[in-house]
């Protein structure tokens, strides 16, 4: 719901000159069908929605995760993404492991079955992923770009807790080569970037300085 400023709220684009409260209202529709097809998928699986999002975040870290790290990514307390762990522990999906060079810290990671059902849990967004490539790549990727700044100032007004998106990483040199099919540019690899190649979740990432 937005508020009107002179009166009571209304749903997002309710009025046809609201071009910031259709956006939104768009986004909530796709959000919501994302919404959907997890918990479809997630019933199949017999896991819960956040289950099975724990699966497959941690399908795309195969070096493990700390609970830690999972519920920043996942945006949800230490102490619900514990008791996810707890419960894909006792299925034998999610495994513990000592961490390289520091025995007393303990990564998750999936077992082999635990990888077995995250690469079919994954399946939800293959639905959404086709109906993605009926749009033009062009438009595609100036919606990754436009969802990318969107994240970025959720994350500056506190709405998002992580991001490691490359348009808010130290190394990134935006419009660095403007008008090229590569215009912006990575200071730590050292290599121009195109659209499509920027990244929403990358573990070299460093936040830039305010």
């Amino acid at each position: 719901m937005i508020t009107d400023a002179a009166g009571p709220s209304l749903p997002y684009g309710s009025d046809h000159g609201d071009l910031d409260g259709k956006v939104l209202a768009a986004l909530e529709r796709v959000a919501q069908s994302f919404r959907v097809l997890q918990w479809q998928e997630a019933r199949e699986h017999r896991l819960t929605p956040l289950q099975l999002q724990l699966l497959v975040r941690l399908l795309a870290h195969r070096e493990g995760l700390y609970a830690s790290q999972l519920a920043r990514t996942l945006g949800v307390t230490r102490a619900t993404a514990s008791e996810a762990v707890t419960a894909l522990l006792a299925k034998g999906l999610v495994e513990r492991r000592a961490a390289t060079g520091d025995r007393r810290r303990l990564l998750l990671s999936l077992t082999q079955r635990g990888r077995e059902v995250a690469m079919r849990a994954a399946a939800w967004g293959e639905a959404a992923r086709a109906a993605l490539q009926q749009v033009p790549a062009p438009e595609r990727a100036a919606l990754l770009l436009f969802l990318m700044r969107f994240i970025a100032e959720l994350q500056r007004a506190g709405v998002v807790t992580v991001a490691r998106m490359c348009i808010t990483c130290r190394f990134f040199r935006p419009d660095a080569a403007p008008g090229t099919p590569q215009p912006h540019y990575c200071a730590l690899l050292e290599q121009p970037l195109a659209v499509e190649s920027l990244r929403v979740d990358c573990p070299e990432h460093q936040p830039a300085v305010a």
